[in-house]
């Protein structure tokens, strides 16, 4: 006897998105979330790669010098060293294989007087890292003091902080800093105390940010319910509100970074940054303008990395910006859409079979 009951066909509609991100992500903390979605976008994976290359070759190429701190590199020119011209100041870097693949005594090439290009890009990479990091510490941490307690006491205070931010911000950016890099530009500490100054006018921008973040979550029930069972302001603000808050912060924390880089780079040509006898990648352009038809070569290694520099912390910032952002969704793959068809279509069949 066979059964007449007809079996039922169902064909596999669309996937549902959103069951296969929650399927990613089901049994992870907060925390591992945000790594495996800051790994999967690449281009900030490879930025951290490249940057952290970046920042080991120029601090142990030609040695630290800050703060009365003298270590010695493994390079054999200082950057104020004048050696005798080789192969009429030309490159001497060969990266064609064979007999002559080459790195030579000076890789990028000599100026004028017979300055090492390495060597002299090398510090001034350092310079521009050690700006980028200070004015991303400081205008980090006064952007956010200023702008969480403005956000989260509001009233009498919060218009009184919201009034000197709007006064800082009337204050033109690149006149602080040609002001204070004429003054300290040439003196041992100057890339350190351009960008502390840089750092205390560069905060208005995330402060603004903080506080519309603070205000927003100040509101929501998990806060009312924090304050029913006793919670200090400080624990909320630490514990509940900054937490939820870190991805505005990390990201516009980065994009400032990427932002004093090239605010270094443009004083510095100006020549109200960091001048001589130290160096930067903007004061070697300034000084080598004269010879862009001649030697372009002293152009094109400091450009280069102010470039890499700025695009890197960009697609870093990019990335923390997906990772920490919960209503960023990731449109899955082809082939987890196809997957996905497949399941319904077993478990429509698995079910017609019953």
């Amino acid at each position: 006897m066979t059964d007449s009951t007809p079996s039922l066909h169902v064909q596999p509609g669309p996937p549902d998105e959103t069951s296969i991100e929650q399927r990613e992500t089901v049994g992870l903390s907060q925390g591992q979330i945000v790594r495996k979605r800051f790994f999967h976008h690449k281009g900030a994976v490879v930025s951290i790669f490249v940057l952290a290359f970046v920042i080991v070759l120029a601090f142990s190429s030609v040695g630290l010098h800050v703060w009365g701190l003298n270590t010695a590199g493994w390079w054999p020119w200082h950057w104020n060293a004048t050696p005798p011209l080789v192969n009429r100041g030309f490159p001497t870097l060969n990266l064609i294989p064979g007999p002559g693949f080459g790195i030579g005594p000076h890789p990028f090439g000599q100026d004028e007087i017979g300055k090492d290009i390495f060597a002299l890009v090398m510090r001034g990479t350092q310079q521009s890292i050690m700006i980028m990091v200070l004015v991303g510490l400081v205008g980090t941490g006064m952007g956010v003091l200023i702008g969480s307690l403005a956000g989260f006491y509001r009233g009498i205070g919060d218009a009184l902080l919201m009034r000197f931010t709007d006064v800082i911000i009337t204050i033109p950016f690149i006149v602080v800093g040609a002001v204070i890099g004429r003054s300290v530009g040439a003196a041992g500490l100057g890339a350190a105390i351009l960008g502390l100054a840089l750092g205390l006018f560069a905060w208005t921008g995330l402060a603004r940010l903080v506080r519309g973040e603070f205000l927003s979550l100040r509101e929501r029930e998990f806060i009312d319910a924090a304050r029913v069972s006793g919670a200090s302001d400080a624990r909320i603000i630490f514990k509940h509100i900054l937490p939820n808050a870190v991805g505005v912060i990390i990201v516009s924390a980065t994009l400032l970074m990427a932002g004093a880089i090239l605010a270094e780079t443009a004083l510095s040509f100006l020549g109200y940054g960091v001048r001589n006898p130290d160096t930067s990648l903007g004061l070697i352009v300034a000084q080598n303008v004269a010879a862009f038809a001649t030697r372009p070569w002293l152009f094109w290694w400091p450009g280069v990395f102010i470039i890499v520099i700025a695009l890197t912390v960009n697609f870093i910032g990019d990335g923390l910006r997906d990772a920490f952002d919960p209503r960023q969704k990731k449109m899955p793959s082809a082939k987890a859409l196809l997957k996905a068809d497949a399941r319904r279509a077993r478990a429509a069949r698995a079910s017609s079979t019953v």
